[in-house]
Formats: structure tokens, C-alpha cells, sequence
């Protein structure tokens, strides 16, 4: 049994010849012709999936992106000790990265787009989690091109390392001047450049691929000094990284079981929470009744059972019955402000309706009296009339008066016609408190 498990696992059978496998690496290290067009086009379309927040286009960018050549080339160049090749594969991988980078900060700099969505903002916090990913992906990658069945491995591993987007949202954060994008997703690049090129260091050595230029003990050590600190250079902020994840992930998991547990609280319910990992804030919005000083003290002893003691609550008041009771009873001094306010100015208009009706009056009798003694008189031209209100030096109360004004020629009325017309003015109007005024 055992040795059937040991035969079926054994890649002698399979692999490539030593001849065809050196120069397919050393074919598609090269960046000019049709790599150099099919990475012009895999930058565009892996620039205009991130922009449009598009996963397909994305994935489709990964796919015809031609980056895992030269990086293959590197990492079976230093398995191999082969100097010259290494530094044509650093040469050309150097090339294809800064055209990536120029390229995609020229989209950015000039898409009218610059909202950094989802697939963006997932380029910028590696861990070690993409570290394994690299690292996997890459030894996946080297077997399959080490293999006489290449089979469709090679695809998988562009989706699954994603060596593309990290570059175009590196010259996102170049375009948009956030440095924070560039270097996250920069660093992202590196984690997948290392580790892949390391997978192919690990899988040459292991099937032993021959030397191609002869190499002393003393290069060697330092071939393998360099790795080592490489690695450890990668390797260790994504090991930082990744334990910041796992923490964050372990807040929100006992922060998610706190906030059911105290969502219902006499007669006060939960709306909403809104969890703050990086300063280990949890705010909650209550609706219902407001809650008092002791309730909000129970929630916080409450968050103790669930190992958030270093968390800071946030109380808020969403939709309060008291609030409704107090806005109902603003609401009822509002409308009988209203109310008040109508009523007088009803008042006020009547107040207005009379003095006009009085004047319409004023005026009519006026017209009238004129053309009732103008037969009798003509040299009276003009009639005025109006009621007034006369007041006494030691009486208060005033006493309505009412006042005719005629309007005649000099000299054309005497003493004794003014006093018949007087007169005739109070048996007219039918009272004796008339004043009778003669305008020449």
C-alpha cells in the first residue's frame, strides 16, 4: 500500500525534458513582440475592472496577463545558478512592472471614475494568508510547466496569485496621491512575486534540474543568504498583517454575539450596531423608550461576558417614545399658538372690514347730500362727510361727532343761508351734534 502511495506520487514519469523546460522558462521571460502587446492589453482591461469594481473583467486580465514568465525565469535561474539568466529575467520583470505601473496611473490619472470600490480596497491589506496563496500557486505554477501534460494549471494559478491588480491599484494610489493604496498593493505584488519565484526555486532544486553555468560553494551560500533574507524581509510584516486580521475577525465574531444578546432591553429594542475593530468601538442605537444611566451600565457589565472589556460603548437614541410624547405636546402648544394667531388676525380683518364698510358709507352720503343740495344751492361745489371722535379737556370719553365739509365760491353764501343749510344738514341726518364746515 505504501508503495503504491509513494509510485502514484512521484513526478519522475511526467516531467519534461531538462532542454524543453529551459527553454520554454527562457522564451517567456521575454518582453517584447507578442507578450509586450498581450501585457499592454492585460493592464488596460485589469485597470477598467478595477475602476468599474467588474470581478469578470478583472479575472479576465489575470488570465492573458503574461507576468508569471519572468518571474518563473528568476526563481528557476537561482535554483539553478544561472547568473546571466537571472538578471535577463530581473531586466525584463523590471520592464514589465514599471510599464504596468506607468500605464495604470496614466488610466487613473485621466478615468473620470476615481471612487475606490471593493476590488480596489482588497488589494491593499495582504497577510499571510496571500503569502500562502503565492506560495502555493507558485508551486502549482512550476509543476505544471515542469510537466509534459501542462494541462490548465497555468490559467488557475494568474486567477488565483493575482499578480495584475495589485499593480494597477499600486498606480491607482499613484494617481489619486494615496500612498497608503500604493504601498499596500505594492506590497501585495512583492508577497506574490517572492513566494512564487521561491516555489520555483523549491520545485527545480527538488526534481534537480542541472546547473547551466557552474557555480563555486561561495556563490552558493550567498545565492541562499539572499533568499533567506528576502523571505524573511516578505514575510514577516504579512505575518504582522495576518495576525491583525485574525484579531479583527475575533471583535467582530464576539462583538456580533454581545449586540443579539442585548438587543431587547425593557421594552427599549436594537436598531442598529455599528462595530469599529481598529478602535474597538461598538455603537448602538436604541429604539423604543430611552434608556436610563443603570440599563446602559447593565450593557456594559454585559460586555464583560463576552471578553470585550477594553471596548467603548456608544448609547443612541433612535426612535423614542418619550421623544414622540414630547414632540406630541410641541406639536399641541404649536397649534394653539396657531390657533391664537388665527383668531386675531380674523379680528383684525373685521376691525378692517368695518372701517372700510364706514367709509363706502361716508362716501355714499356724502354723494348723496351734495347732489340733494346742489338744486337749492349751486354755487356749492364739493361735499365732504365723515364721522369723528371729539374729545373734552376733563372728559375721557370721547363723543362721536359727525362733520360735513361743503366746498362753495367767495362771497357766494351769506350768514343767514349758512344757517339754513345747518339746518337742513340736521334734519337731514337726523341728529344735532353735526358740525357743518364751509371750504372756500
Amino acid at each position: 500500500m505504501f508503495e503504491k502511495i509513494t509510485s502514484a506520487l512521484k513526478l519522475g514519469k511526467d516531467i519534461e525534458d531538462f532542454d524543453t523546460i529551459h527553454a520554454t522558462i527562457e522564451k517567456d521571460i521575454i518582453f517584447k513582440g507578442t507578450n509586450l502587446w498581450i501585457l499592454a492589453f492585460a493592464i488596460v482591461i485589469a485597470s477598467i475592472g478595477l475602476n468599474m469594481n467588474s470581478t469578470a473583467v478583472i479575472i479576465g486580465a489575470m488570465l492573458i496577463s503574461p507576468l508569471m514568465g519572468p518571474i518563473n525565469g528568476m526563481g528557476y535561474s537561482i535554483a539553478t545558478y544561472n547568473m546571466p539568466l537571472f538578471r535577463k529575467a530581473v531586466k525584463n520583470f523590471s520592464f514589465a512592472v514599471a510599464a504596468s505601473l506607468i500605464a495604470s496611473t496614466l488610466y487613473f490619472a485621466i478615468s473620470p471614475v476615481s471612487t475606490a470600490h471593493s476590488e480596489l480596497l482588497a488589494r491593499t491589506s495582504p497577510t499571510i494568508y496571500d503569502v500562502l496563496i503565492a506560495l502555493f500557486g507558485g508551486l502549482a505554477g512550476i509543476v505544471a510547466i515542469s510537466s509534459k501534460s501542462k494541462g490548465n494549471v497555468i490559467p488557475g494559478v494568474a486567477i488565483a496569485t493575482a499578480l495584475m491588480p495589485p499593480l494597477c491599484t499600486a498606480g491607482y494610489g499613484l494617481a489619486t496621491w494615496q500612498f497608503n493604496f500604493f504601498f499596500g498593493a505594492f506590497y501585495l505584488f512583492t508577497i506574490n512575486t517572492v513566494f512564487i519565484a521561491m516555489a520555483s526555486v523549491a520545485v527545480s532544486q527538488f526534481l534537480r534540474f542541472p546547473n547551466r553555468t557552474l557555480a563555486d560553494d561561495a556563490m552558493k551560500s550567498r545565492i541562499n543568504n539572499m533568499i533567506t533574507v528576502v523571505i524573511l524581509v516578505t514575510i514577516v510584516p504579512s505575518v504582522y498583517f495576518g495576525y491583525g486580521l485574525v484579531q479583527k475577525e475575533a471583535f467582530m465574531e464576539r462583538s456580533s454575539r454581545f449586540t443579539r444578546n442585548v438587543a431587547i432591553v425593557e421594552g427599549t429594542y436594537l436598531l442598529k450596531e455599528e462595530v469599529s475593530p481598529a478602535d474597538k468601538t461598538i455603537t448602538l442605537v436604541y429604539g423604543g423608550n430611552t434608556l436610563n444611566d443603570l440599563q446602559k451600565k447593565a450593557i456594559a457589565e454585559k460586555a464583560k461576558d463576552f471578553y470585550l472589556d477594553d471596548v467603548k460603548l456608544v448609547f443612541k437614541q433612535g426612535f423614542s417614545i418619550d421623544d414622540v410624547k414630547d414632540r406630541e405636546k410641541q406639536r399641541e402648544s404649536q397649534l394653539d399658538a396657531l390657533k391664537g394667531e388665527v383668531n386675531r388676525l380674523q379680528l383684525i380683518l373685521k376691525e378692517k372690514e368695518k372701517i372700510e364698510e364706514t367709509r363706502k358709507i361716508n362716501a355714499a352720503l356724502g354723494r348723496q347730500l351734495l347732489a340733494e343740495i346742489q338744486p337749492l344751492y349751486p354755487q356749492i361745489s364739493a361735499c365732504t362727510y365723515a364721522r369723528a371722535s371729539g374729545f373734552k379737556s376733563k372728559v375721557g370719553q370721547a363723543d362721536e361727532t359727525h362733520v360735513v365739509v361743503f366746498s362753495v365760491k367767495p362771497g357766494s353764501l351769506g350768514a343767514k343761508d349758512r344757517k339754513k343749510i345747518s339746518r337742513w344738514v340736521e334734519s337731514r341726518l337726523e341728529r344735532k351734534n353735526i358740525k357743518v364746515f364751509y371750504e372756500i
